[in-house]
């Protein structure tokens, strides 16, 4: 008993050293459109991700890790507001008005460019916390006098000429020089706390990579997860090498004793399939939304530690403050801190996430529940291991509650024997199926979630999908 006593003080003592020293530095490293196994530390052994695979190893790895959104915008917009898309409204990229009009049962609601002019900006509030901020890489929404982009808060903001695809053979995605700018940042920054954020352009189409990295995956047996893809590992090889850079800069400088580096993506891959997972970038089954994670705190993570907890990037901006022993900014904030997990600790206080969605993105995907749209209007809750969709063109115009037996209106998995989304439980365990959707409910009064409640005029139930099959009405 003494012995573990004093196991217990000692590591109360660690944290509490860890949290009275000075602030950390912190490092958010964001990649594009990268699956949940694609990553060597992740499952992955086709792809090769020495770099990711040695922060895993000195770190904690979230394997229940979810982006906001299903695609970039809105994962981007929930992250850096601390907000769900109820809230502010960036719902897609560019549109949620994506497919056939003909086939789409409602009107959509409209998607915001970017975010509301009164949103209070993660860079902001780590500006106000006395960082240094900087910005590498990908920005999806510009300012305006309607809006706010991610910029704002940034000291330092910089992109490469060359943008989403880059042409340049030794600096595909360009991910070499955002990586060399956030390198110049760190080290300029070296005696004051920094927050560096690093949203790449890979793996995003179009993939590229460097010739000799093609070569090298070119002719490689597929991997036990059946990933054959030679132009995305090599993407993501390339990405790993830029991250290794990163690393080896923060190392180089002695500072990694003193920074927090946070690495994932910012929805579900769209390049191979995600199975076990269902579906895949733009919708709502988990091999949309779930991601890849690491965080990596020495003397507060342990090191080739694990987390199964669920967690969402809306959850980093609380988190980044609570680091910085910063206050919260005077508006709402939807995730939570995560530090009690990096300690080790079981759980948090929250019982649910959400996602909401209502509009339309076309593109079918793999064993998705439409033949024509990834998604159509849906609102999701995951509570403990279950997870309920809750459909609105079959709420609203089938009948809503009185016809759930019927109008498919809601689907139910249990996650912790089901994570591929097979077995829809929301006819035969009702008693679950009804307090979730109770809970869904609620929340969505609570943050104001916009629907859809209008019928689409142009809406023809007798047209046919694209490739000639009758469109499903469900």
């Amino acid at each position: 008993m003494k012995h573990l006593c004093l196991l217990l003080l000692l590591s109360c003592g660690l944290h509490a050293a860890v949290f009275s020293a000075a602030p950390p530095n912190i490092v958010l490293i964001f990649a594009d459109d990268l699956g949940w196994q694609e990553p060597g530390f992740a499952g992955s052994d086709f792809c090769e991700t020495p770099n990711l695979d040695r922060l895993a190893g000195e770190g904690m790895v979230f394997r229940q890790a979810y982006a906001s959104g299903g695609n970039c915008q809105p994962s981007r917009a929930c992250m850096l507001s601390g907000q769900y898309t109820a809230r502010h409204g960036v719902y897609a990229v560019g549109s949620t008005d994506r497919g056939p009009k003909n086939l789409m049962r409602m009107i959509p609601v409209p998607n915001r460019p970017n975010l509301p002019p009164a949103t209070v900006m993660l860079g902001e509030s780590m500006k106000a916390a006395g960082y240094a901020t900087g910005f590498f890489g990908k920005c999806h929404m510009s300012d305006s006098k309607t809006g706010k982009s991610e910029h704002a808060g940034f000291d330092v903001i910089k992109h490469s000429k060359h943008g989403l695809n880059s042409d340049a053979p030794q600096d595909p995605k360009a991910i070499f020089s955002i990586t060399e700018a956030a390198c110049a940042f760190i080290e300029e920054n070296r005696e004051r706390p920094f927050f560096a954020y690093i949203p790449h352009y890979a793996v995003h189409s179009r993939l590229e990579g460097r010739a000799e990295t093609l070569a090298h995956f070119k002719g490689k047996a597929p991997g036990k997860l059946g990933h054959d893809n030679a132009l995305l590992a090599a993407c993501l090889a390339d990405l790993d090498t830029g991250i290794g850079r990163v690393l080896e800069k923060l190392k180089s400088l002695d500072l990694e004793r003193k920074t927090l580096v946070v690495f994932t993506s910012d929805n579900g891959g769209p390049h191979v399939k995600q199975e076990p997972l269902r579906g895949a970038k733009g919708g709502y089954y988990e091999g949309g939304i779930r991601v890849p994670m690491i965080a990596r705190w020495p003397g507060v993570t342990a090191p080739g530690s694990r987390c199964d907890v669920p967690v969402s990037n809306i959850d980093f901006y609380p988190t980044f403050l609570a680091a910085a022993g910063a206050p919260a900014p005077a508006t709402v904030l939807d995730g939570e801190n995560l530090l009690p997990l990096f300690r080790g600790e079981p759980k948090l206080q929250r019982q649910a996430l959400f996602w909401h969605f209502p509009g339309y993105l076309d593109g079918p995907v793999l064993r998705g529940r439409d033949p024509v749209f990834r998604t159509r209007p849906v609102t999701v809750i995951r509570k403990g291991d279950w997870k309920l969709h809750l459909y609105h063109e079959e709420w609203q115009l089938e009948g809503g509650r009185e016809k759930l037996a019927t109008n498919r209106a809601t689907e139910l998995y249990n996650l912790a024997n089901d994570a591929g989304e097979h077995t829809d439980l929301a006819t035969t365990d009702t008693a679950k199926r009804d307090e979730l959707l109770d809970d869904l409910l609620a929340w969505m009064k609570s943050t104001g979630a916009v629907l859809p409640t209008q019928p689409n005029p142009q809406y023809d139930p007798s047209a046919k999908a694209p490739g000639g099959k009758k469109k499903k009405t469900n």
